[in-house]
């Protein structure tokens, strides 16, 4: 009987792995390092609508910088959920991508041009002075909340999505994020500001 459970997990944890390996090809996201303690890819596109940036705002069309988590590389949760522990080590692991990050934007030809680097999370939601906000403030972002083009219909999909990742890559982080609870918060930063900062 337990092993019947496990082949399904892994048969179901397969198919999400393909699924989000077709997808990542799919939007050409890619690997800016190959280093153990990076979590971060990127993906260089169009801002669909004006970003809010520290001080100012990038305009809808601009190129721009998307980062998106490294799932594999992310540090497991233990049944308890996060602690001190667990919250250092993903607050140096994000200090490190970024700092890895602002060094190849200067270099990576794919990279030239790009006016704002940030993405999507739904680690928080802003305005609620969580640690992980303030771990995002530290590290140069403006938080606002994620607007939808499709409203709560295209929200609720992100939102399967994003919860069938933490299913396969951190099953302990779903106990803090109830799938119709999620809210997805949009993180900037202007690439002089972001690459000022992340140069040591």
């Amino acid at each position: 009987m337990a092993n019947g459970w496990i082949d399904r997990y892994v048969c179901v944890r397969h198919l999400i792995c393909n699924l989000d390996r077709w997808l990542r090809r799919r939007m050409e996201v890619f690997e800016y390092s190959d280093d153990p303690r990076c979590i971060f890819r990127v993906r260089v596109a169009q801002a669909s609508h004006p970003l809010t940036v520290p001080g100012g705002v990038v305009p809808a069309g601009a190129k721009v910088l998307e980062v998106h988590f490294w799932n594999e590389h992310l540090p497991p949760l233990s049944r308890n959920g996060p602690d001190m522990a667990w919250a250092a080590r993903t607050a140096r692991m994000m200090v490190l991508s970024c700092n890895q990050l602002a060094s190849r934007i200067g270099d990576d030809p794919r990279l030239a041009g790009v006016e704002a680097v940030g993405g999507v999370t739904s680690l928080f939601v802003p305005g609620q002075g969580s640690g992980a906000e303030r771990v995002f403030t530290r590290l140069g972002f403006a938080a606002t909340p994620q607007p939808n083009r499709w409203g709560p219909f295209g929200e609720f999909w992100e939102n399967v999505h994003a919860w069938m990742l933490m299913w396969a890559f951190n099953t302990a982080s779903l106990r803090h994020h109830a799938l119709l609870r999620m809210r997805r918060t949009e993180f900037w930063a202007s690439t002089d500001r972001f690459v000022r900062i992340h140069t040591p």
